[in-house]
């Protein structure tokens, strides 16, 4: 019997285990907005969908931004000094944004202090992303990335949706309110995280010459022009989420206006897609540690999502217009969306495909997949707000179709990065893949 610690035969690296626990609390405050800042804004300050669409569309530019540079800085700084960064921007801006921008209703403070505060989450999940990458051995990765997963995913936004929801029904809490309570949950989170966590290697950075600043933060855009395998990582990691940010802005209005059921099931469906999306996390991530990165992001990934979405969007439709009970559709309804969270954590082995591109600079090879991830914050609701008045919500959903199709194709081109697989050699972290390869 192995007398290996229960969380190290999980694959959860032990010494940051207090950072799993943090970043699953912060996110939990960041998410609790996700699903009830379009029909707050709507109806108490005069938004449209569009304008909801634009504005997360602004935030999500600076969470690219943020996410892309997290990385890099990760390398530069240390992974713990990016995330104090990225809580203090959060705190901060969230601050402005309620004591101002709100309270005034007016359009170009909620756009500059939410704009902003884009940049917090990112350098601080992000961040972790890393230290967990620098201290991962490399037939771990793909599983430690995975728990990565589970604790975001808890948080943004299947813990915080589910908060938002006992916020307003079994507190009565206003919408106004509840944004408080994710404040509150936001400093809880960081506080456990940066005091928890005692690892060593993440409080220096993650390079032997940090004082070279340009080469540092060059190496993730040389590796993004020179490589296309790094751009084809941040177009699949894009592609992944965007379905996450774009339905939050615009299947509240499908669910009460095209169908004509309660926002508090569309809230319950978010949670179940993400509840359920957590315990495979780390099974895929295991899973592609086994039988191939590359092959578990095509099948269980890219094409999964792309039948399970068609699922969860029309399956309701069709059985409002069969004239099935409510209660039925929405049971068929949960059930698609559980097998849709299913299908997003397919796409957790691209994490470690990413580090693999240049595992000598952890951060920078980080940062093409982490920019993938903030890509789709802002691309999600750009596609609303463009595509929403010209096609509606099914053109939107077969527009997503389409694009995990071609996430499909170009995952599959991604062979050929995984020690032990492919030809490469098995080697026992990946910081001993020779440069280049």
């Amino acid at each position: 019997m192995s007398h290996e610690p229960l969380v190290e035969r999980l694959g959860i690296p032990r010494p940051l285990i207090w950072g799993f626990i943090g970043l699953a609390i912060f996110m939990i405050g960041d998410g609790v907005e996700t699903n009830i800042l379009e029909p707050f804004l709507s109806s108490e300050h005069g938004f449209t969908v569009s304008r909801a669409g634009l504005l997360v569309t602004v935030y999500g530019v600076a969470v690219a931004i943020a996410a892309f540079f997290a990385a890099a800085l990760s390398d530069l700084w240390g992974p713990r000094r990016v995330m104090m960064l990225g809580a203090g921007i959060w705190v901060v801006f969230e601050l402005a944004f309620l004591l101002f921008a709100l309270t005034t209703s007016s359009t170009t403070l909620i756009f500059l202090s939410y704009g902003l505060r884009g940049f917090g989450y990112p350098l601080f999940a992000y961040g972790f992303l890393v230290w967990i990458t620098a201290v991962s051995p490399a037939d771990k990765l793909g599983t430690g990335t995975g728990w990565f997963y589970v604790a975001f995913s808890a948080g943004l936004p299947t813990l915080g949706a589910l908060t938002a929801t006992i916020s307003m029904a079994w507190f009565d809490l206003n919408f106004y309110e509840t944004l408080w309570v994710s404040l509150v949950l936001v400093v809880i989170g960081a506080a456990c995280a940066l005091i928890g966590v005692k690892e060593r290697i993440g409080r220096a950075p993650l390079v032997d010459n940090a004082d070279d600043v340009s080469a540092t933060l060059g190496a993730s855009f040389k590796l993004l022009i020179q490589d296309r395998r790094a751009r084809f990582v941040v177009y699949i990691r894009t592609i992944n989420s965007i379905p996450t940010y774009a339905m939050a802005v615009f299947f509240p209005a499908y669910f009460t206006e095209r169908l004509d059921w309660p926002l508090a099931w569309f809230l319950i469906l978010t949670t179940v897609i993400y509840a359920v999306n957590l315990p495979f996390n780390p099974f895929y991530g295991r899973i592609g540690d086994k039988f191939g990165w590359s092959k578990t992001t095509v099948w269980a990934g890219a094409i999964a999502c792309a039948v399970t979405l068609a699922m969860v969007y029309f399956v309701p439709m069709i059985s409002v217009g069969m004239g099935l009970p409510d209660g039925v559709g929405f049971a068929l309804t949960l059930a698609c969306g559980a097998l849709f969270g299913v299908s997003l954590a397919g796409f957790v082995p691209l994490s470690p495909i990413a580090v693999s591109l240049k595992p000598e600079r952890p951060g920078a090879a980080m940062a093409a997949y982490n920019l993938g991830v903030g890509g789709a914050v802002a691309a999600g609701p750009a596609l609303v707000a463009i595509f929403y008045p010209l096609v509606g919500a099914t053109g939107l959903i077969l527009i997503f179709i389409g694009l995990f199709i071609a996430a499909a194709f170009m995952a599959h081109s991604l062979r050929g990065t995984q020690p032990g697989f492919d030809g490469m050699p098995a080697v026992k972290s990946l910081t001993e893949v020779p440069e280049g390869v």
